[in-house]
């Protein structure tokens, strides 16, 4: 890889999330002075904000919109809480829309309580009520598949192969799918369920992070890419050979990483980028 390639960040995106003690004004500003291309806003960071003259602001910092995250959570034993997650997501289309971001990213929920089968259906059921309103603001629902370790209260999407018989059930170009690597690196059948996005054209962003050992926190121990067991470099040629030509997204939880002075981990994270992912 010639030095121009390992110093070109336009493809890569950041999460607000990962940096999290930052301001929304702060990152943007950090992120494009260093030259990264894209942004994926989540929603807390839109709390008491203009959405309007936020994408205005990303536009005049040349930063690209690439998600909105994140909605979902369709599942419930309660019939009005599921009635509600679903106007919750219809807001969160007309805020991907203002936003200017081409799709909101689905963490899809799941009810303890009842059979996992129960959730999926509500997770069915919940898409099938917003895709109508997805397709007339022009978002892409992505459904993001979730470790299993999530599966009792997360998420009852927990393989791409779940996500992708999800996908193609709606057979429509608003319904697509996320794919993170912190969720997915461990699924033998990983390398051919990204064919099949390709095939199917439903790939639609793919997240990285990394695997630390140990895990010492279920939601709030992501790894730094570099620092934990995923080959991310092996899974992100296998999505660039199913035809993804998007952004290299960089979503990381961690307690650990959020106590640090952030501009020195901004800095880790561009090493990292560059060098192992």
């Amino acid at each position: 890889m010639s030095a121009s390639q390992i110093n070109d960040l336009s493809k890569l995106c950041i999460h607000t999330i990962t940096c999290k003690p930052w301001t929304l004004e702060q990152a943007a500003k950090k992120f494009s002075a260093a030259g990264v291309g894209g942004i994926t806003i989540w929603r807390d960071a839109l709390t008491g904000r203009n959405i309007r003259e936020t994408a205005k602001l990303l536009r005049t910092l040349n930063l690209t919109v690439v998600s909105l995250c994140r909605g979902g959570f369709f599942p419930s034993l309660d019939p009005s809480a599921r009635k509600a997650a679903i106007t919750d997501n219809i807001k969160a289309i007309d805020e991907a829309a203002e936003l200017g971001a081409p799709l909101v990213v689905l963490v899809c929920g799941a009810a303890p309580g009842q059979s996992l089968a129960d959730s999926r259906e509500h997770i069915r059921e919940g898409i099938a009520a917003c895709v109508h309103h997805a397709e007339k603001k022009g978002v892409v629902l992505a459904i993001e598949p979730l470790h299993p370790m999530y599966a009792g209260d997360r998420s009852a999407i927990n393989t791409l192969a779940q996500a992708n018989d999800l996908a193609e059930y709606f057979n429509s170009p608003w319904v697509g799918v996320a794919v993170d690597v912190y969720h997915v690196w461990w699924d033998p059948d990983l390398q051919h369920q990204l064919i099949r996005c390709g095939e199917k054209r439903n790939l639609s962003a793919f997240h990285i992070c990394d695997w630390s050992v140990p895990t010492l926190d279920l939601l709030n121990d992501r790894g730094l890419m570099g620092e934990g067991c995923i080959n991310i470099k092996e899974i992100r040629g296998w999505v660039e050979e199913a035809g993804f030509t998007g952004f290299n997204e960089v979503e990381i939880f961690s307690t650990k990483h959020w106590k640090e002075d952030q501009a020195i981990f901004f800095d880790k994270i561009i090493n990292a980028y560059q060098h192992c992912s």
